[in-house]
């Protein structure tokens, strides 16, 4: 669900320019952890201590690299809005904290844990309602997955989201790989695209699938396989 995301032009857009024409009462980048700049931003009611404002610089000044950037007060004012009290950044979408993957959390996040039942049984639903409707064709323009995502990420502590997303993938995967199959088995010459046979997927529940599952490695496969046989494009 989540990915590394490049938020160069958001910042310079948010935070300032390569010269400081045009800037309200401009301030440089490279200065904002300069002691002489705390008092200046105290007085306009910037808390240079929380984690909010310590992470807004670090991606300003990240940003800025090597190149003389410009800001002002309320551009780190809205800068700092992006993110928590822990200095997390909330993703625009959901309004929740925890689901950006970066390179440093990108293979920890890779794990299996325990995710709420009502999250399986909305996942495992939708994905048969959107099997049948697309005859078994992946459709990212009509899918309804990230509200399924979501839902599950407001029951979730913010430490466990991005693990709970990438547990959900693999329940997600073993549902279709599930209604892949029975599709075959009631019609042979089945392929994606095509057709489904009408009842084709009716004996098919989710616990009867998740009985089938056993976890290897950070991956949750059936009993009869070491792996997965089907990637879905997610």
């Amino acid at each position: 669900m989540s990915k590394i995301t490049d938020y160069g032009l958001l910042f310079q857009s948010m935070f300032g320019t390569k010269s400081n024409v045009g800037v309200v009462n401009p301030l440089k980048v490279s200065d904002l952890l300069n002691g002489s700049l705390q008092s200046q931003l105290k007085a306009a009611g910037i808390n240079t201590n929380s984690a909010q404002y310590k992470a807004a610089v670090k991606q300003m000044t990240q940003h800025a690299g090597s190149s003389e950037m410009f800001t002002n007060v309320q551009a780190i004012k809205n800068l700092m809005s992006q993110y928590d009290k822990d200095g997390d950044y909330i993703d625009p979408t959901t309004g929740l904290a925890g689901l950006l993957v970066t390179e440093e959390n990108a293979n920890s996040r890779k794990r299996i844990i325990s995710i709420p039942e009502s999250s399986k049984d909305e996942m495992f639903e939708q994905t048969k309602k959107e099997f049948l409707r697309e005859n078994g064709i992946a459709n990212g323009d009509t899918t309804m997955r990230s509200v399924v995502y979501t839902n599950m990420y407001r029951k979730i502590q913010k430490k466990d989201r991005l693990a709970a997303g990438y547990t959900m993938e693999q329940y997600e995967r073993a549902y279709t790989r599930a209604f892949v199959a029975a599709a075959k088995a009631a019609d042979p010459t089945w392929t994606a695209g095509k057709p489904i046979k009408a009842g084709a997927l009716d004996g098919i529940t989710r616990e009867s699938v998740e009985s089938q599952l056993v976890k290897s490695g950070n991956k949750l496969v059936n009993k009869s396989s070491s792996d997965s046989t089907l990637d879905m494009r997610i």
